[in-house]
């Protein structure tokens, strides 16, 4: 005889608790999206709603009236956000490491060192003279990706993870004839899934969301990112819209700009594949956030 399963209230109600606050998540996503297919018109007439009264793609076409422009600037987030994360990885993990490994002079002294970034901040004003001066990267698309390219914040949690890998396994690496490298992209590395995918996701939304450093550094338009365009857009508008107010000719050339619309439009385009990488990454989130937090 099958044995009848029991379910405890405190369950019932734990997951009654996560259901209503996965909702509280989801459901503005859900009316952005509603707004973004609803009329301009209507918007002012009706309000918000869910299911759009009156349905319209306006808003969609107005971000997508410079259609090269958006898909350019697609191309650029894309390609900043894969190198960016990817490096941002790399120097992580490999400067983390070492900063475990007893044999490494001074790594103590080291450990401070990145720790001090911590606690303080150099300021905008150095960074910009360091890019702009001594590097000369303004206007290039290496300043998009060097800027979010090292977090001492990062570098201690994976610090914390390494720590968690035996030594017995690294030292039985080295005794069958591994070197330094191969331990660590062949053996300390695939452990160190879970960490990695955890930092990874948030350096990838921080690169994908970032529109500050294009403001400051970029004056090429074909190197403007998604974030930096779209926020362009939005000002735009709200200066035809000033503009139209006081002249009645241009009020009847431009008819009703998608003001609301084309904000929740430029909402969903952002979050839109950034948003795929939830799924993909979510079984690593509570073994990365833990193992990596957690000191020996």
């Amino acid at each position: 005889m099958k044995k009848k399963r029991t379910v405890s209230v405190f369950k019932v109600g734990i997951h009654t608790i996560f259901l209503c606050l996965s909702l509280i998540c989801v459901v503005p996503l859900l009316l952005v999206v509603g707004i973004s297919f609803t009329g301009e018109t209507s918007l002012m007439v009706d309000g918000y709603h869910f299911i759009p009264k009156v349905f319209s793609t306006d808003s969609y076409r107005y971000v997508f009236s410079g259609a090269a422009s958006v898909a350019q600037a697609y191309v650029v987030t894309i390609v900043v956000t894969v190198m960016g994360t990817a490096l941002h990885l790399l120097i992580t993990a490999m400067l983390a490491y070492s900063l475990t490994r007893d044999e490494v002079t001074w790594r103590e002294k080291i450990s401070f060192f990145v720790y001090i970034p911590v606690l303080f901040n150099g300021g905008l004003v150095p960074q910009y003279m360091l890019m702009t001066r001594y590097l000369h990267l303004k206007n290039t698309i290496w300043v998009l990706i060097l800027i979010n390219l090292v977090s001492a914040v990062n570098v201690l949690i994976m610090k914390n993870f390494f720590k968690s890998i035996p030594n017995s396994l690294i030292e039985s690496a080295r005794i069958d004839g591994s070197g330094e490298f191969r331990t660590f992209f062949k053996i300390v590395l695939p452990l160190s899934t879970p960490s990695l995918a955890t930092i990874g996701l948030f350096v990838s939304i921080a690169y994908w969301n970032d529109w500050m450093t294009c403001s400051l550094y970029i004056e090429t338009p074909k190197l403007y990112t998604l974030q930096y365009l779209l926020q362009s857009l939005m000002n735009n508008i709200g200066y035809l819209q000033s503009n139209a107010q006081a002249s009645r000719s241009i009020e009847q050339a431009l008819g009703v700009l998608p003001s609301e619309g084309a904000r929740m439009a430029t909402c969903v385009l952002a979050i839109g594949p950034i948003i795929l990488l939830y799924p993909l990454l979510q079984k690593y989130f509570e073994k990365g956030l833990t193992i990596g937090a957690v000191k020996e």
